[in-house]
């Protein structure tokens, strides 16, 4: 039977703590499980819809791209225009696949509910006046990385299947694209977004810390301008105009969290 962890308290030991963690653990893992059950029986709707759609012409974002490119007068937008195959190499290699699928369509699901055990987990660790000022941390934590995955897989991804595909060094290559590794591009891509887009919640954890200010943040502005382009050329195709796309909302993230710091550091000084 799960434990009530709001009964945790100053008297609890060491070992009392990692027993509700173990259970935490437990609890989170078969949200998971459950989720990735349920998932693995919506194949072909996770496949043909989800980790496919992208790479059709007739994905939403690919018809958008190429409106807004009839529109500037450019048909450099028209992206995925050529649907290209998947192939498989290997025995197993379809049912692999369709395992990683499951496990990480289990997490994403079950995100929420992680979040949530999480932050019954660290609850009791803090003071009233903490706990309102977090009071929104699973809302707040699930709707940034829900924006995030939301941003990768319907804007990056396209970009970088088409620039990705149709990249030659010489037209005598012809490209086959694995099974394999379309797949991890799709989601590494997609949740590495999602993680990026947490950013001013962990500024706000640092600055409750001490740790990080608005001072600092502002300060070290230029670095995190530089940090946050190499980032967006890294989980991007190396083309301008998507290494501007990504960039954008990061710099609007790190602008944010400056405003987030600045009052933490607000409330910090009223709690004194």
């Amino acid at each position: 039977m799960a434990q009530n962890i709001d009964a945790q308290d100053d008297n609890m030991t060491f070992w009392d703590h990692l027993e509700v963690l173990r259970y935490t653990l437990m609890r989170s893992v078969a949200a998971v499980v459950v989720f990735s059950v349920i998932a693995f029986f919506f194949k072909e709707f996770i496949y043909g819809t989800i980790i496919l759609g992208p790479k059709s012409a007739d994905f939403i974002s690919n018809r958008l791209f190429c409106q807004l490119g009839h529109f500037l007068n450019t048909d450099s937008l028209c992206i995925n225009r050529v649907d290209f195959p998947i192939v498989n190499f290997e025995l197993g290699g379809q049912f692999r696949s369709h395992m990683l699928i499951t496990f990480v369509s289990g997490i994403i699901i079950s995100m929420p509910y992680i979040l949530t055990e999480i932050w019954l987990f660290i609850r009791p660790a803090l003071s009233v006046k903490e706990r309102k000022g977090i009071s929104g941390f699973v809302i707040i934590t699930s709707f940034l990385f829900l924006i995030g995955l939301s941003f990768g897989y319907f804007i990056i991804v396209p970009l970088a299947l088409d620039f990705l595909y149709t990249y030659t060094l010489t037209p005598d290559i012809v490209n086959t694209i694995r099974l394999d590794s379309y797949i991890s591009t799709v989601v590494m891509i997609s949740i590495s977004t999602g993680i990026v887009f947490e950013l001013p919640v962990l500024i706000y954890f640092l600055a409750r810390m001490g740790i990080v200010t608005a001072v600092f943040l502002k300060t070290y502005r230029k670095h995190a301008i530089v940090i946050l382009i190499i980032l967006s050329a890294i989980i991007t195709p190396p083309d301008i105009f998507s290494q501007i796309l990504v960039a954008t909302p990061l710099l609007g993230l790190y602008e944010i969290s400056i405003i987030i710091a600045k009052r933490v550091e607000k409330q910090r000084i009223k709690e004194l």
